[in-house]
Parts: C-alpha cells; sequence; structure tokens
C-alpha cells in the first residue's frame, strides 16, 4: 500500500503547521501595521479602482481575503463604509490572496538548482533563526511581532513541505490517478475545491494543498483548474458567516463576494473551454506545478476583476434584489462600531472603542454640567431632574457595552501601546459613569420646590 497511515498524519500535520504559521505571521503583520491598515481601507477607497488597489494591498499583507472580507462586513454594518465602497475592496481581495501562491512557490526551489541559496531549506532555516533571536532578544513590542512574523513564514514554509512530503507516494497510487482524473470534470472540479476551502475557510490553504499534490505529477492543468475555480468561490463562505445577524447592506457586501466569485468563474471557464474546444491549449495535459498553479490563479482573478469592475453596479443591485429593502429603516447608532467582527483586528477595534468613548464624554459632560447646575443654585425642575436622569440611564448603558466589549478586546493579541490605551478607555467610562451617579444622587435628595 502505497499511502499508510502515517503519510495521512504527515498531511494532517503539515496542514496543521501550515495554517497555524499563516496565522501567527498574518496577526503579527496585522500587529506591526497597528491600525493603518484597516483605517486606510475605509478611509480612502472612495472609488471602486482605489478600492481594488487598497482591497489587493491590504490581503496581500495579512494573507486572508477571508479576514479582508469579513472586515468589510463590519465595515458596512456599522455604517463606516458604504455598500458601494465595499465592492471594491472586496474585489481586489481576491487578487491579493493570490500572492500566498507566490510565496509558497518559493517551497519548491531545490538545493540542487543554480538559486540553491534561496533554496526553501535555506530561506526556512534563515528565517526561523531570525525570527527566534527577534522573539527573544528584541527590545521592543515591534522588534518582537516582526520576529513572530519571520517564525509564522518559517512554520508554514515547514508546513508546506511537510505536506508535500506526505503526498508524494501518491504518485504510486492508482486510486489516487483516477481521482485526479475525474476532477478535469469541470463541474466536479469547481465543486471539491468549493467544499476544501470552505471547510478549511482559507483560500491560501486550499491552494497550498493542491500545490503540494502537484509533486506526485498526477495533477495535470485540466484537473488544476477547475479546483482553482472553486477555491475561489469556497473562500466566500467565511464572510457569509460574519453576515449573519447584520444588517442589510453587511449581508449584501457578503453576497457581493460569493457573486462576483460565481460569475468570474461561470464566465472565465465558458469563454476558456469554448476556446479549448476549437483551439486546444497543449498544456492542459501537462502535469501542474507549484507556479503554473500560481499563475493561473492570480490570472483568473485579474481577469474578473478587470471584466467585472465596471459593473459594480450590477453587482449590487443584483445583492439589493436579493435582500429587497422594506419599510423599516435601519438605524445606525453607536453601538455598531463595536463590531465583533473587529476583535480580529485588535488594534483597529481600540480606535472604535476610542470613538464611542468620546460620544460617551460628550453625554456625560452634558449631564454632569446640567446636574452642577442644579446643585449650584439653578432652577429646580422635575423635568430637568428627569432629563440628567435619562442621560445617566443612557451613559450607564455605553459603560456597560463598552466595558463588555473591551473585555473581549483585552483577550485579544494587543501590542502595548494599544494594551495601555485600553486599560485608560476603561478607567475613564467607569470613573465618568461613576461620578455622574454621585451627582444624580445629590439632585435626587433636594427638596422639592
Amino acid at each position: 500500500m502505497a499511502v499508510g497511515i502515517s503519510n495521512i498524519l504527515a498531511l494532517l500535520g503539515g496542514v496543521a503547521l501550515f495554517l497555524f504559521g499563516m496565522g501567527l505571521m498574518g496577526d503579527s503583520l496585522k500587529l506591526v501595521a497597528g491600525q493603518r491598515l484597516e483605517l486606510i481601507l475605509y478611509r480612502l477607497s472612495n472609488t471602486p479602482l482605489k478600492g481594488v488597489l487598497l482591497g489587493t494591498a491590504v490581503t496581500a499583507v495579512i494573507q486572508s481575503s477571508s479576514a479582508t472580507s469579513a472586515m468589510v462586513v463590519g465595515f458596512v454594518n456599522s455604517g463606516m463604509m458604504k455598500l458601494s465602497q465595499a465592492i471594491g475592496i472586496v474585489l481586489g481581495a481576491n487578487i491579493g490572496t493570490s500572492v500566498t501562491g507566490w510565496i509558497l512557490c518559493l517551497s519548491y526551489i531545490s538545493s540542487s538548482d543554480a538559486l540553491s541559496l534561496l533554496s526553501s531549506a535555506t530561506i526556512t532555516a534563515i528565517a526561523a533563526i531570525a525570527g527566534i533571536l527577534l522573539r527573544m532578544l528584541g527590545k521592543t513590542s515591534q522588534k518582537r511581532h516582526t520576529g513572530d512574523i519571520l517564525l509564522g513564514f518559517a512554520v508554514l514554509m515547514y508546513g508546506m513541505n511537510a505536506m508535500s512530503g506526505a503526498v508524494s507516494p501518491l504518485r504510486e497510487s492508482e486510486g489516487f490517478l483516477r481521482l485526479m482524473t475525474m476532477f478535469e470534470n469541470p463541474i466536479l472540479g469547481v465543486l471539491i475545491g468549493t467544499l476544501i476551502t470552505a471547510v478549511l475557510q482559507s483560500n491560501s490553504a486550499s491552494v497550498g494543498i493542491l500545490q503540494a499534490l502537484c509533486v506526485t505529477g498526477a495533477v495535470k492543468y485540466s484537473a488544476a483548474l477547475p479546483i482553482i475555480m472553486g477555491q475561489n468561490i469556497g473562500t466566500c463562505v467565511t464572510a457569509l458567516i460574519s453576515s449573519i445577524g447584520a444588517s442589510k447592506n453587511a449581508r449584501r457586501a457578503a453576497l457581493i463576494h460569493l457573486y462576483f466569485n460565481i460569475i468570474g468563474t461561470v464566465l472565465f471557464m465558458a469563454v476558456f473551454y469554448a476556446v479549448d474546444a476549437v483551439f486546444p491549449f497543449a498544456f492542459m495535459e501537462d502535469a501542474a506545478n507549484a507556479a503554473g498553479i500560481a499563475v493561473i490563479h492570480t490570472t483568473f482573478n485579474i481577469i474578473a476583476t478587470a471584466v467585472l469592475l465596471p459593473f459594480s453596479g450590477t453587482l449590487e443591485k443584483l445583492a439589493t434584489l436579493t435582500i429587497r429593502d422594506n419599510d423599516t429603516v435601519e438605524r445606525i447608532d453607536d453601538f455598531q462600531l463595536l463590531d465583533e467582527r473587529f476583535l480580529s483586528n485588535p488594534a483597529f477595534a481600540v480606535e472604535q472603542c476610542k470613538v464611542v468613548t468620546d460620544r460617551m464624554a460628550e453625554l456625560t459632560r452634558e449631564a454632569i454640567f446640567d446636574a452642577i447646575g442644579l446643585l449650584d443654585g439653578g432652577a429646580y425642575t422635575p423635568e430637568m431632574a428627569d432629563r440628567i436622569e435619562a442621560l445617566e440611564t443612557k451613559i450607564d448603558h455605553y459603560e456597560d457595552k463598552l466595558g463588555t466589549y473591551m473585555v473581549k478586546l483585552s483577550r485579544a493579541k494587543l501590542s502595548q501601546k494599544d494594551g495601555h490605551t485600553l486599560s485608560l478607555l476603561l478607567t475613564v467610562s467607569s470613573a465618568a459613569s461613576v461620578t455622574l451617579r454621585m451627582l444624580r444622587y445629590c439632585i435626587g435628595e433636594m427638596p422639592a420646590p
């Protein structure tokens, strides 16, 4: 038997290391960048083309189109971003995620090549050594987070090599060869690509697995191409899950991501296979390799974005027709800024807490001034006392929502600066509420006129 339990365990272990390395690298990159990436996203995405460029850049940095899409759903849900702004970012996220495939090509440079100094073993070793030195000896949080980035990259590369080594025996398996032949059916290939990516919730991981399978020499481009198309559809699952319970526009933003990938896949495959039927592409029967997978992934996303970007308004209308408006007007309040989707981007979530705390401070200032005015000999009226009481109730609600959100946020991986800011915000929100409560008590003890 060509493939045993040990190979399966090695494959699963490689996938686990790959996902862990990618998560560590992406989280550390976000900590190094702070809130700048997220702030750029919603402040500068005022045109579709800018949105595409920004979505591409941010996704290439954080290495996750799913994270970018979920972030955009949060922006739209909180009213910080219009649905039309979200479209360009979602389209750009698909291009940005294809960068990972090119990074993973480094793991297939062998020590026998002319570029032996860039072999996967050498790159992984250098990244691991530099990463652990920065992690252990770095005196600032930025240096330690940079070390985590390098360590994440090293673990990712090691996981990729482990996957490749685990599937190598499959080249001798007749069952695997028959399975790969089945996936040459475009519909079946798209379905399996969608399923794998939906389960892993990572386009990059599913592309990495496909690139690892290429070492068997049994994966032809005729099988790889539809699987890649399906991977782009499967990556929409994260945004769709993230949009559950969100506002209508937030759900529409998630649907636009899905519609873009489905329409792009249908159009691309229809044109590609129509041309292939008349002028057969010779490369389709060749064994796929890691670089070829990266080329197809990037080419598809660039072409699909270029074709569908001019029709962004149509995508928006399609999503609006799917989730229709009704007579109820959705109200955006301050607490929607405390969206739990932002907890995966702690630096940005801290900024949102500052915005809501500022609003709470304005209400507190207004209530305290009114209360002091009464205590300082102002004209007491039941109406004014009731107004101060209503403000106190509202401020208590702010404290409750902010406190709950910031406690959750405190469990995330925060930079030293953001951790200090969060601590101050917790103290300020509690102090404001307590001060106003004391003044309200004093007013309550005042005799009625």
